[in-house]
């Protein structure tokens, strides 16, 4: 949190006007071209413009003409150095970032670590970055040890590699890769002088400078990092801070070679001790390549780095640095390790000691993702078993810390980024999806993109249920969630608390905060939950998860589609139509969820006509069940289509006449109820095509069962009174009353000519193609052309 002060100038710096901008940009173009004025009031403007450009993740672009000033500013000699620090700062937040930069989600503390901070992309082009690199190159060549380069020259540098890696040649990468490595590991040990206010004590003789300590108070007793803590820092010091900063984008950006030549098949077969015996000695690291030798001070950097981060920090912000730079290091030694394999048994001791030390303290959780991905990409090489690492990371963390919301947002991620290697080496994983939701159903929208991209990988055949009706009881979990943890207040949430509390509905708890699947589909009380939870419909929480859950519900049938087969298809079906009744009572969301659940039971019924013959009895009962107009219209109104569309001989050689009969007069009773004529009758509590639904799917089943035809005729003559009673006038409006009549009108005529009524309310399977309804050449338009000007102008036609 900022102070309320700084919070203010933030805002102004973020809220900024494009017209007022330009302005400013202007403003500060003409004092850089100003050569008399160099004084307070540039120095204040090129602030201002830093804050502009950085308080923001959405691009600042800067003129091209004041990038220019800007880069000669930082090239020239004689400025001094505070204006090569700011136009440094300036341009490194304005230059545009390549997409393949990887920095950490993690931030260093700002006294020590602020060159970690990058913005978001802006504008550029390479060539235009040329000459500043150049330039900061050749103050990387300084022959002379004790003059080091200034200390913007790294950051500035780092950005520019990210945006392209193009900008340096390879003479330049060895030359960059040879300061890095001795910045790393040949840093002064001793503190920074300090600068003296003078004074009437002032001693005139200068004292030895005091050695760097660790974070425990202990004397450095080995070379200098970032975790070395001090009074005052010597410059190389700083390179040694910003050179760690950068050494992970930097070896991801230059991929070392040389030694990597090696199959790691016969690098597993070489005694791993004696490649650290020669590997580690200074004298053979001083005849490595550039690229390598960068490698090897790197992986002691960071090996140095895990040790210290066992120390008892004196002070919270060195134990949160800790934390960082463990984070940090083990992410180095991964790409090290992945670059080498000889490392990995260099590294497994240290990572696997670190696991032990972290594993019982779920403060250090973050620190932990970093030591999973490691186990995930070399565990196989070391033969090291990793089973327990990740049953613990699946497990616990979603279970304990669902309510971290930088955590969340990390694991989600690392399970995005290794996706396929967890499908495919992880057992667990997608078993663990009860767990992996909490952090969704706890954190809401903020991580919904990314679950829609991982929750394919977390279906599989056997756990496709569980985890559709998991989906469904998302808001219950939220509700559950909230009231762990007290987080909604009211009086009605005293009821579900109290339930909570209460041993008869500690079982379906448990069941909502079940740890992984497995343990069953469902649960049989339901509805006996939603009535516990009923007090929680209002918390912000459930309300933004059932707004979520139709998003993630068109994601997993657009999936669950293509890998079904038949009994996967039949088990979905009954899903949905018990499902359909028994949601959480939140506002819109039963709505939203049967809209969803219809759209995909016209696909599931596409992909295997036959289940409606199959599930016929759950299918009748529910198409039969005049109540379920009125509480679901749109799944009821889409069940009946799909029942008038496939119930048919055509679709399944099952399908017999005693099957459609028993439908016709199902759908014949409920249509018969909701049309009645009274004059009490209430008016109509469903939609027009509700009922133009109704009517043709029962004149479908009639032409596939000849006998049935003068029943649906019958009921279809008595549509013209029904439309024009005085209830339905009040309710529908005269287009959709002539709607109505009409739909009863062509199909009446149709059931007149049953041969030609089969032909065209059941066409055979492979009739339902895009050309039948698109290609005017094909025979049904023309015949239903026909049938039309017969029915019309040639009534003697008819039979009498």
């Amino acid at each position: 949190m900022y102070a309320p002060g700084t919070e203010s100038l933030i805002k102004q710096a973020r809220e900024i006007q494009e017209e007022e901008l330009q302005k400013f940009y202007g403003r500060v173009l003409k004092q850089l071209q100003s050569s008399k004025d160099a004084g307070g009031e540039l120095v204040d403007s090129l602030q201002r413009l830093h804050l502009i450009v950085s308080a923001t993740k959405y691009a600042r672009t800067l003129p091209p003409e004041l990038s220019k000033k800007l880069q000669a500013l930082l090239r020239s000699p004689s400025s001094p150095e505070q204006f090569h620090a700011l136009s440094s700062a300036i341009l490194r937040e304005s230059l545009p970032l390549s997409a393949q930069t990887t920095w950490p989600a993690w931030c260093f503390p700002r006294y020590r670590m602020s060159t970690l901070h990058m913005s978001s992309p802006g504008a550029g082009r390479k060539e235009d970055l040329l000459p500043l690199c150049q330039h900061l190159l050749r103050s990387l060549e300084s022959r002379q040890p004790e003059i080091q380069p200034p200390k913007h020259t790294l950051p500035i540098l780092s950005k520019m590699f990210t945006f392209s890696s193009l900008l340096l040649s390879e003479d330049q990468v060895n030359l960059v890769s040879r300061k890095l490595a001795d910045w790393l590991r040949y840093a002064s040990v001793h503190q920074g002088a300090s600068i003296s206010s003078g004074g009437f004590f002032t001693s005139p003789r200068t004292r030895q400078p005091a050695l760097m300590t660790e974070v425990d108070g202990a004397v450095a007793g080995d070379f200098f990092t970032v975790l070395c803590v001090g009074q005052n820092y010597t410059d190389d010091q700083w390179m040694n801070m910003y050179t760690f900063s950068m050494v992970k984008s930097w070896l991801l950006t230059y991929n070392t070679e040389g030694s990597s030549n090696v199959d790691s098949d016969d690098r597993s077969e070489m005694d791993s001790s004696v490649m650290s015996m020669v590997s580690a000695t200074s004298s053979s690291s001083r005849l490595l390549p550039p690229k390598e030798r960068l490698r090897e001070k790197a992986f002691e950097y960071c090996h140095r780095l895990i040790e210290q981060s066992d120390r008892k920090a004196l002070k919270r912000a060195d134990a949160e640095l800790q934390k960082a730079c463990m984070v940090e290091a083990v992410s180095v030694m991964d790409i090290i390790c992945s670059e080498d394999a000889s490392y990995v048994y260099r590294a497994f001791p240290c990572i696997k000691a670190l696991h032990g030390r972290l594993s019982t303290d779920l403060a250090f959780a973050r620190a932990l993702l970093p030591v999973a991905q490691f186990y995930l990409n070399h565990s196989e090489t070391a033969a090291v078993d990793s089973e327990a690492i990740f049953c613990q990371l699946f497990s616990r963390f979603p279970a304990e810390l669902f309510n971290e919301p930088m955590l969340a947002f990390e694991f989600v991620h690392f399970c995005l980024h290794n996706v396929s290697v967890l499908q495919e080496k992880v057992a667990v994983y997608r078993r663990s999806f009860p767990n992996l939701l909490k952090f969704l159903a706890w954190n809401g929208p903020g991580l919904i993109s990314e679950f829609m991209e991982l929750l394919p990988s977390l279906l599989a055949p056997d756990t496709a249920l569980e985890l559709l009706h998991t989906l469904l009881d998302l808001p219950c979990l939220a509700a559950t969630l909230d009231l762990q943890h007290r987080c909604f207040q009211g009086a009605k949430m005293a009821v579900s608390l109290e339930a909570f509390r209460q041993p008869t509905y500690r079982g379906l708890f448990l069941y909502i905060l079940r740890p992984e699947a497995g343990t069953g589909d469902t649960i049989d009380r339901l509805s006996m939950l939603h009535e516990a939870l009923e007090g929680m419909v209002e918390s912000p929480r459930v309300v933004h998860c059932a707004q979520i859950v139709p998003v993630l519900l068109h994601v997993y049938f657009n999936t669950v589609t293509q890998l079904a087969d038949e009994r996967l298809i039949n088990q979905l079906l009954q899903v949905l139509v018990e499902r359909s009744s028994l949601l959480y009572n939140i506002k819109s969301f039963s709505i939203e969820v049967q809209r969803v659940f219809s759209m995909h039971l016209q696909t599931l019924c596409k992909l295997h006509p036959p289940l409606i013959v199959d599930q016929y009895k759950e299918l009748l009962e529910f198409a039969s069940t005049t109540t379920n107009i009125y509480s679901k219209e749109d799944f009821y109104t889409h069940l009946v289509w799909v029942i008038g569309e496939y119930l048919s001989l055509s679709y399944n050689p099952c399908c017999t006449v005693e099957l459609i009969t028993s439908f016709f007069e199902g759908l014949e009773a409920v249509l018969f109820e909701i049309t009645q004529v009274r004059q009490s009758a209430s008016p109509p509590r469903y939609t027009p095509r509700l009922l133009t639904v109704l009517m043709t799917a029962l004149a479908k089943l009639a032409s596939r069962s000849q006998d049935l035809i003068p029943r649906a005729s019958l009921f279809l003559s008595k549509i013209h009174s029904f439309a024009h009673s005085g209830p339905v006038e009040i309710c529908f409006s005269e287009d959709d009353t002539e709607e109505i009549i009409t739909c009863a009108q062509e199909l009446n005529n149709l059931l007149k000519l049953p041969n030609v009524a089969q032909f065209v309310l059941t066409p055979a399977a492979q009739a339902d193609g895009p050309r039948w309804h698109r290609d005017t050449n094909t025979a049904l338009p023309h015949r239903m052309r026909a049938i039309s000007s017969l029915l019309q102008n040639h009534s003697s036609f008819l039979p009498a």
